[in-house]
């Protein structure tokens, strides 16, 4: 039996087992070259992901290792089941911090309640996160603009390098602190500023950008690590305050049931909710950058489901929300990654250094890891994209700077929330505001076809003003050429010729104001018609009595018919001594 198929957009049939299961279809491309591109990436997304799964859980109020329990479960699924090529996911700070808010009122934090309740929470949001990704809600991508992507990407890289500037320097910032905290702070303490630490950053620094510049495809990254590690070592940095990772608990995430009682379910609703839609958001926009440089397509339906699988199977594996992670998306990218099979590479590797290896990371300096997610920070500043921004579009600018603003001053969830909402209103903005331009005749086309005018000097007929609308014509767009309608009523001759065919949607509030203008125009003696609208929007105006507030008839198939028509019914005399001569109808001097 031949496979079901579904017919997209773009006209390909995907077969419904790789709609289920996405893995199959990116599973086929994998060859030697790809296999150890992404080994390289895991096995230095491993190692990023160590600090920071601590740090995570315990701004979350969980104990340390259920950070690296989020780390090795949810990544897995989320690379499984969803479309980014890149996208990492796993414990986050924004994340983290709603977890915290939600639950620290409720019950105590780092207590078996707490952490059970947590469990909780990371079901309930991926619960809704996959009824999202099934009701296809994933199209909300489509509504984040560029500009957007591009100033929440330069914000987060400067948040990033600024969040790693306590461990290059050695100054101790509060975790949590703002953007203008962390810097107050390190402004204000540049006597604590520590050389070995600052050495340890500086020489991974260096290193990882040489190799990433004339060694593009060598774990660069991960070699610039390493060398940071043996100079801490040789120069015997621990003894010169020099701060290690430390050696972990080697133990894999143990089975977990989150609390299904319905006062639990019902008391954590709504911050699930704000989880899901805050762990949607944030991978969307995270996926969404990476594309930027990868150029890969994002199914936003599709992440959506994976970033859902992915909750409710962590939350019975001891883990807690997730989503996608900036750093380590782009160290992954950064490194190399062909397939998400790098993202189960990373969770492996993870789970084979807590097992095996966990004393060894006793010497991994945190100046070491700064200096390295530094020099991946940077590069996410897209340049060029910033400054053809700047240059060619104001409204885009100011959505960019918004944006990044909003990252740097605000919490990173209210940047993204003001990122799509402003994208929206500029969508809706754009949307009710169809454009109206006039239109005559081009006098050097044998068939005089109708050209916009576009300020050229080209004359019009002083009996018949021809326009036409390129936009639908919806409640919030019948307004806006209601008043153009009425500002060419000091100029406009008796007949206006409309050309419909830029009109592909109306709604009852469009129809509404066309039969309007058409009543206002008859009671001053002026005839609105109408040509080249398409057959919906021609079947609607008759079904909302249009043709009625007309004499005769008033819809034509084609300007030419119309012009035709309505020529016939123009003052002879004004004609006889018109200089124009436009149409084809008129008489020859």
């Amino acid at each position: 039996m031949k496979p079901n198929h579904k017919t997209f957009f773009s006209g390909q049939k995907i077969p419904l087992r790789i709609k289920v299961f996405p893995f199959l279809k990116w599973g086929k491309t994998i060859d030697r070259r790809s296999l150890g591109a992404d080994l390289l990436a895991g096995l230095t997304g491993a190692f990023i992901v160590l600090p920071q799964g601590v740090a995570f859980a315990m701004i979350a109020g969980l104990p340390s290792e259920y950070g690296l329990y989020t780390a090795i479960v949810p990544p897995i699924v989320a690379a499984l089941f969803g479309s980014s090529m890149h996208l990492i996911s796993g414990p986050t700070t924004a994340i983290s911090i709603v977890v915290f808010s939600t639950l620290s009122p409720l019950v105590e934090p780092g207590t078996t309640d707490y952490i059970r309740m947590a469990l909780t929470l990371a079901f309930m949001a991926g619960v809704f996160q996959l009824a999202f990704g099934l009701a296809r809600l994933g199209t909300v991508i489509n509504f984040v603009s560029h500009s957007v992507i591009v100033g929440f990407t330069a914000g987060a890289a400067c948040l990033i390098s600024t969040g790693q500037l306590k461990h290059a320097l050695g100054i101790a910032i509060p975790n949590g602190a703002s953007f203008m905290t962390s810097w107050a702070t390190l402004l204000t303490s540049t006597t604590q500023i520590n050389g070995y630490e600052l050495t340890v950053a500086g020489v991974t620094l260096v290193c990882a950008a040489i190799l990433k510049t004339i060694r593009p495809r060598w774990p660069g990254l991960l070699m610039a690590l390493v060398i940071g590690s043996v100079l801490s070592y040789t120069m015997d940095g621990q003894d010169h305050g020099v701060k290690l990772l430390g050696s972990l608990s080697g133990q894999l995430p143990p089975l977990s049931s989150p609390d299904f009682t319905l006062d639990t379910l019902r008391i954590l609703a709504p911050g699930a909710l704000a989880i899901a839609m805050l762990g949607l958001i944030e991978a969307l926009s995270i996926a969404r950058s990476i594309t930027v440089f990868s150029k890969q397509h994002i199914n936003g339906n599709q992440e959506f489901i994976g970033q859902g699988l992915s909750n409710i199977a962590g939350s019975f594996f001891s883990s807690y929300a997730s989503s996608g992670s900036f750093t380590r998306s782009s160290v992954n990218f950064e490194s190399g990654a062909v397939t998400p099979l790098a993202s189960i590479f990373s969770a492996i590797f993870l789970s084979a250094i807590v097992i095996l290896i966990a004393p060894l990371t006793a010497w991994l300096p945190l100046s070491a890891m700064g200096g390295m997610i530094i020099v991946v920070a940077v590069k996410l500043i897209d340049i060029p994209h910033i400054r053809e921004i700047l240059k060619v579009s104001r409204t885009d600018s100011i959505v960019l700077l918004v944006t990044f603003l909003g990252t740097l001053l605000f919490e990173l969830e209210f940047a993204i929330y003001t990122g799509v909402l402003l994208s929206l209103a500029i969508y809706m903005t754009r949307r009710s505001h169809p454009q109206v331009s006039a239109m005559a005749p081009d006098p050097t086309d044998e068939r005089r076809r109708l050209r916009d005018l576009d300020g050229t000097e080209r004359e019009e007929c002083p009996q018949l003003k021809i326009i036409r609308i390129n936009g639908s014509l919806f409640f919030g767009a019948a307004s806006h050429v209601s008043e153009i309608m009425e500002e060419m009523d000091e100029d406009s001759p008796r007949h206006v010729l409309i050309i419909g065919c830029g009109i592909n949607f109306i709604d009852i509030s469009g129809a509404m104001m066309l039969i309007q203008e058409a009543r206002r125009r008859l009671k001053i003696h002026k005839i609105i018609y109408l040509c080249r609208i398409n057959r919906d929007v021609e079947h609607f105006l008759n079904q909302c009595g249009f043709q009625n507030d007309l004499p005769d008839s008033s819809i034509f198939p084609t300007e030419y018919e119309a012009i035709s028509t309505i020529f016939s019914r123009l003052d002879s005399n004004i004609c006889r001594s018109c200089t124009a001569r436009i149409f084809m109808e008129c008489p020859r001097a």
